[in-house]
């Protein structure tokens, strides 16, 4: 396949904010260097110098890399896009959405409209039947993507899927940073929309904001 895409989401247990979905998508050459679930060295063929190596940690799940560690990848993995070599789409699901439609349902829109636009992005015509994409957890493409595998775990064992991760989670907790600014007191900055003690303390003292889904507290 000349093209691989890893597919992961990030924020289904909060119970504020939106969930990321991201679709990451990148040339095989590129997702072979990153099997090894190391970044691409200065002297790859892949030749992105801009990166030094040896500051990045091992590629793995977003959640088990340290918040500067998701950054690092987080900004290689921009370089990347920018020298042509991956590029990325995170679609993003609201709180109002989840409580409306479903959790699983939107992500399930939000899956396909991610995979979209990455491949629309291309300079190439790509087609379903042209890319393997591999997906996290209970995740499934469009059937027309003939080429496609759910794993379990998948973002700690496929690098693809773990770009995605990461680049969901990233992406995911500058917007809880930027809403903690929006609606201060709850401490979005710090716990991103998940359900710890000091956030239900907060909800009794402030009450419910708009970003919180109601079909999750309880």
């Amino acid at each position: 396949m000349k093209y691989i895409i890893g597919i992961d989401e990030v924020g289904r247990g909060p119970i504020a904010g939106p969930v990321a979905v991201c679709a990451f998508l990148c040339k095989s050459d590129f997702f072979e260097n990153l099997s090894e679930f190391r970044p691409v060295p200065e002297n790859s063929q892949v030749g992105i110098t801009e990166v030094v190596y040896d500051k990045l940690p091992k590629l793995k799940d977003s959640k088990k890399l340290t918040k500067i560690g998701r950054e690092k990848w987080f900004e290689y993995l921009k370089i990347a896009k920018d020298a042509g070599f991956c590029d990325f789409e995170v679609s993003y699901v609201s709180a109002e959405n989840i409580d409306k439609f479903g959790i699983n349902k939107c992500i399930k829109k939000s899956l396909t409209t991610s995979l979209l636009k990455v491949m629309m992005k291309s300079k190439e015509i790509i087609k379903p039947e042209e890319v393997f994409v591999f997906l996290d957890g209970g995740l499934e493409a469009p059937e027309e993507f003939i080429n496609q595998e759910t794993i379990i775990r998948g973002d700690e064992l496929n690098p693809c899927i773990s770009c995605a991760s990461i680049v969901a989670k990233v992406s995911r907790d500058k917007i809880m940073t930027n809403l903690a600014e929006e609606y201060p007191g709850y401490g979005f900055e710090k716990h991103a929309g998940y359900g710890t003690k000091s956030h239900y303390s907060a909800i009794k003292k402030h009450g419910q904001s708009p970003i919180h889904r109601k079909s999750f507290i309880h």
